[in-house]
């Protein structure tokens, strides 16, 4: 899909979706994906489950949400984290992936229960942030299947588009995109870069997320079936990953963005990727 789907009517009912419940992780859940050489094919409208409105219980997220976004931005963490976006190597990537459009989307994948866990709401708080001190950040869209009808509405109310679809992780970008996706399933990633394979998606996207090369040293070290099969796109594209580690400075913030880099894909030759898929 290369445009985004449409942003969900928070009165709507009866969710579809594929997720499977394992068991909880920092405030998101494991879930099964689909694979697919159409990406379209695997998507499932989707609703929160609950349409309950509270108006108290909103208030008091939204002044959660804003208290943290407050506390992260005087933290040392996140001036550090300004810095290197800043700095020559990243923000010169930056750039190169936006080319000659002014502005980036923002896709939030996985973002977890912002209500009841405090690494997702550290998470939203550094993507809010980022969009208010960087003007080439655009609109931003945010999807969990774990989002209640509360979340979705503070969301909407924070400037985000709750997505009505579940892409399974697969938007392709045919613009330049930035994918926050701190502490996703391995699955999740390797569906967003199968669904980019190809030279110009590749190199579309800034990915937010899980450290590739900390999924190339588990392979080698572990030699795992599972950790293969799931990650075996994430494994192929190391070779044109430039990647930025985010250091989490303090305790504080570890829980959320431990083991997290900043990725971007470098792809001069469609021939090179060719190659490289017939690894699988």
């Amino acid at each position: 899909m290369a445009a985004s789907a449409k942003t969900i009517p928070l009165e709507s009912s009866n969710a579809i979706s594929d997720w499977t419940v394992v068991l909880p992780r920092r405030g998101k859940w494991r879930r099964s994906f689909l694979k697919s050489k159409h990406p379209e094919q695997n998507q499932q409208p989707w609703a929160p489950t609950d349409l309950e409105m509270d108006l108290n219980r909103e208030s008091k997220l939204m002044e959660k949400i804003q208290m943290c976004m407050k506390k992260l931005e005087n933290s040392t963490f996140y001036h550090v984290l300004l810095d290197q976006v800043q700095s020559p190597p990243v923000l010169e990537a930056f750039l190169r992936v936006l080319g000659s459009e002014s502005t980036m989307e923002m896709v939030v994948y996985g973002i977890g229960s912002i209500e009841s866990y405090e690494p997702p709401q550290l998470q939203l708080s550094l993507a809010m942030l980022l969009k208010r001190k960087f003007s080439w950040i655009g609109d931003i869209e945010v999807f969990d299947p774990i989002l209640s009808a509360t979340e979705s509405r503070v969301l909407e109310n924070l400037g985000c588009s709750v997505l009505s679809v579940d892409e399974q992780g697969q938007r392709q970008a045919s613009k330049p995109t930035l994918f926050f996706m701190p502490h996703c399933e391995a699955e999740l990633y390797d569906n967003l870069v199968q669904a980019n394979w190809r030279t110009e998606r590749l190199n579309n996207i800034v990915l937010f997320g899980n450290s590739f090369g900390t999924y190339e040293e588990h392979v080698s070290e572990f030699r795992s079936s599972t950790i293969v099969d799931s990650s075996r796109h994430i494994l192929a594209v190391r070779k044109f990953t430039h990647e930025f580690a985010i250091n989490t400075v303090s305790d504080d913030y570890f829980g959320a963005f431990h083991d997290t880099s900043w990725h971007f894909f470098s792809i001069v030759a469609l021939a090179a990727l060719q190659f490289t898929s017939k690894t699988e």
